[in-house]
């Protein structure tokens, strides 16, 4: 009882402390995520506007020498030796059919300004890139062409992935259409979109990809090939800068976490809690279970011996203790109780056979009495018996002179007179004869008494 009153103490504290290591733990990684997040966007922000001025630079320097094609030549090598991100550049006006109807030139010329193409849109090359365009006015104004310099994703990816917020985490950076712009993959940079064979994948991934691609800041969770993963996104967003094209990307930045990378330290602890928890409750209950045993091994030695005193045993002698608590009091109690109870019966035992002593007594004065009250009895009867004769001739000869006093002469009255007073005297002597043996018997009876 008292290792499961512990063992629930226990596991409500631990569920409180979990919950809210818990709660303290994902707070942690959500401000970690967001920091990471926003150090990553800026990060790619600042390779951006680098690939931004320099494109810039170079394009005020060509603007007076559009007709001249080295001199554009020139300035476009300067460009890319310039800038490491950049890996080509050209210039198309409208009049090159192999350029007019490509969706990066199609866009540049109706947007009249600079800005970025998304992967999909941009130049076919060997390696994923992304364009940045700066059309090129005419005299009248309009843009007559487009100057198109590619900066290498692959590049872009490797920077920005090797600031890692963790051992398995990884950053990216959707388009607005879902195409990929950083990912540690580099075949997904080869326009492929976010739900590109993405058909079968789970549907928690769809629902973060769509969540990520709403513009929105959050996070969300979600399972990839049987793992879990957190993705904290946020609008990509690009830092005011003086002369800058503030356009509207409509990217999204991300960072993925796998859920081992938040909570694998905090899984480690709760598995090591636990284990702890199980062996300092299997310590308590052994030790308590020990302990128990131990104090109440007194009780049990008093248990049997009670057991066996109820059995008859009454000498069964009790140990003697050392112990000052309450379970010595009760031994040295329980002794002098069986001490005092062996000499009470063996009063009653000595009791028992004085008890039986006068008993056989009793019984032997009883069956004299009895033997004597047959005898009394029987000499009683033969007594009656013997009066019987006399009385019976006492009372014919007492009828005989009533009734035929006249008719008898004198001789025969006196003959009854002395049958009457002989057996008168017979009675009387056998009346003395039984009172004198009463008296006996009476005295007999007050001696043994």
């Amino acid at each position: 009882m008292m290792v499961i009153a512990m063992a629930i103490l226990l596991l409500a504290s631990l569920v409180v402390m979990l919950h809210y290591s818990r709660k303290a733990v994902k707070e942690e990684a959500l401000q970690k995520a967001a920091q990471t997040l926003e150090g990553t966007v800026q990060r790619i922000d600042n390779i951006l506007l680098s690939v931004e001025q320099a494109s810039g630079n170079i394009y005020f320097n060509i603007l007076p020498h559009l007709d001249d094609a080295e001199k554009r030549k020139r300035y476009m090598k300067q460009l890319i030796a310039s800038n490491p991100y950049i890996v080509d550049c050209i210039i198309a006006f409208k009049t090159d059919s192999a350029y007019a109807k490509q969706p990066w030139f199609v866009n540049s010329m109706a947007a009249g300004m600079p800005g970025w193409q998304d992967p999909s849109a941009s130049k076919i090359a060997k390696h994923p890139i992304i364009t940045f365009c700066l059309p090129l006015p005419g005299a009248d104004g309009q843009p007559i062409g487009v100057m198109a310099v590619d900066a290498s994703l692959s590049l872009l990816s490797q920077i920005v992935l090797e600031a890692k917020p963790s051992a398995n985490s990884y950053s990216t950076l959707l388009a607005g259409d879902g195409s990929f712009i950083v990912y540690p993959d580099s075949t997904k940079l080869y326009h492929q979109t976010v739900f590109t064979n993405n058909e079968n994948a789970d549907p928690s991934a769809q629902a973060a990809a769509k969540a990520m691609l709403s513009g929105e800041t959050g996070y969300k969770r979600f399972t990839k090939n049987g793992a879990d993963y957190y993705v904290f996104y946020k609008p990509f967003e690009r830092a005011a800068v003086t002369g800058r094209s503030m356009q509207k990307l409509g990217w999204s930045a991300g960072i993925i976490y796998p859920e081992d990378d938040i909570f694998g330290d905090y899984n480690k602890l709760l598995y090591y809690v636990l284990i702890i928890a199980f062996v300092g409750l299997l310590l308590l209950f052994i030790l308590c279970r020990a302990l128990t045993h131990h104090q109440l091994k007194p009780l049990l030695l008093l248990t049997r011996s009670a057991q066996h005193i109820a059995k008859g045993h009454y000498d069964e002698k009790i140990p003697d203790t050392n112990r000052q608590d309450e379970i010595g009091r009760l031994q040295e109690n329980f002794q002098q109780m069986q001490q005092s109870l062996s000499a009470k019966m063996g009063e009653m035992e000595s009791l028992k056979a004085t008890m039986e002593e006068r008993s056989e007594s009793l019984q032997a004065a009883y069956t004299r009495i009895k033997r004597a009250d047959r005898m009394k009895t029987s000499f009683l009867h033969n007594m009656t018996i013997k009066m019987v004769g006399p009385a019976n001739a006492i009372s014919m000869d007492v009828n005989l002179l009533c009734n035929y006093s006249q008719e008898i002469g004198p001789q025969k009255a006196d003959s009854l007179a002395n049958d009457i007073q002989k057996n008168g005297e017979d009675i009387a002597e056998l009346l003395s004869n039984l009172i004198n043996m009463s008296d006996k018997d009476m005295g007999k009876e007050d001696d043994h008494d």
